[in-house]
């Protein structure tokens, strides 16, 4: 009789591929949902911010892009100089960030001792988990008044008379200002985008490096020749996330930017940014065209980081398109 009731292998496999199949389907509708619920919130973002500044697009319209006025008592406002302070700043910290961000890469991976290459990439990533605000402050007591006395007085004579450039150094060396904003944000910037280079640059496999140094390459041609076509697809990752942190940035830009709603072609004038605006006048903003200018801000800042990410989505697609090549 036990040897009746005992239930027969192909009986228990069948009950096993059941198991596993209501597994399989229960892990994906989970993940499923979450996918969802990011999609959600993502639209769920975006239609809110529509909705709070449609007041303020009904009442300017297009010309709220490109209008350079923002005056509080007399309601009228435009956006052209936040985004204006929010490109520059965040060009010039990648233009300062990526660079030096390729150097530390390419020294942790290929020339740095081992003893070394530990302690000094940990150092690293410490500096992007240090809050923005110690940024901001260290920026505006300690870095903008040595950059006022030392480097901007040296910028102006050495460009003094060169046409357009010059003008971009002119002005007071006050110390804060766009030009400051943005070295702040490289700052910032290099820990993010100089770690995954480092990671990017670890997947190379072996072989191929040692490929090339047998048949004599030196060491740049080996970073050009096989690192960098390797890794291109990384690298721009890097890049364009060192640029999404940048836009975003809000207090460590609010501190040494200077806050003033104008465009002036030097980059030693004080300036302001998308975030910087929001962070300054939000609490205190009245019911209206005012908050709802500010809604309208927090949509463009959206629409540019939107831009970025379709950019890097399209540079990556293409980036591997060619590797298939």
């Amino acid at each position: 009789m036990s040897e009746l009731a005992t239930p027969a292998p192909v009986d228990v496999h069948a009950r096993q591929v059941r198991k596993f199949k209501l597994q399989d389907m229960l892990f994906h509708q989970v993940t499923l949902l979450f996918a969802f619920i990011v999609l959600a919130a993502l639209a769920g973002i975006l239609v809110s911010l529509a909705i709070e500044a449609m007041p303020a697009l009904k009442q300017f319209g297009a010309a709220f892009l490109w209008s350079n006025v923002w005056n509080v008592p007399e309601e009228r406002f435009g956006a052209l100089s936040a985004i204006y302070g929010t490109v520059v700043t965040s060009v010039i910290a990648l233009i300062i960030a990526v660079p030096v961000s390729f150097g530390i890469a390419l020294f942790l991976t290929e020339t740095c001792p081992v003893w070394l290459r530990r302690p000094l990439g940990t150092a690293i990533e410490l500096l992007a988990g240090v809050p923005s605000i110690i940024y901001g402050i260290w920026g505006l007591f300690v870095f903008a008044p040595l950059f006022a006395e030392h480097v901007q007085p040296t910028l102006q004579a050495f460009f003094d008379g060169v046409p357009v450039i010059g003008g971009w150094f002119a002005g007071p060396p006050i110390g804060i200002g766009i030009l400051t904003a943005g070295i702040v944000l490289s700052l910032m910037v290099i820990p993010f985008v100089a770690s995954v280079m480092r990671d990017v640059f670890e997947t190379v496999p072996p072989p191929l490096k040692e490929s090339a140094y047998g048949v004599g390459c030196t060491t740049w041609e080996v970073v050009v020749n096989v690192v960098l076509p390797y890794t291109r697809v990384g690298v721009i990752g890097g890049i364009m996330l060192g640029l999404g942190r940048a836009l975003g940035e809000t207090m460590a830009v609010t501190f040494v930017i200077g806050n003033a709603n104008r465009i002036v072609g030097s980059l030693f004038a004080p300036g302001t940014s998308i975030a910087a605006t929001l962070a300054n006048e939000f609490g205190e903003a009245d019911p209206g065209l005012h908050i709802s200018s500010l809604f309208a801000l927090g949509l463009v800042l959206f629409i540019i980081t939107f831009v970025v990410l379709a950019i890097s989505r399209w540079l990556i697609q293409r980036g591997v398109a060619k590797q298939g090549k």
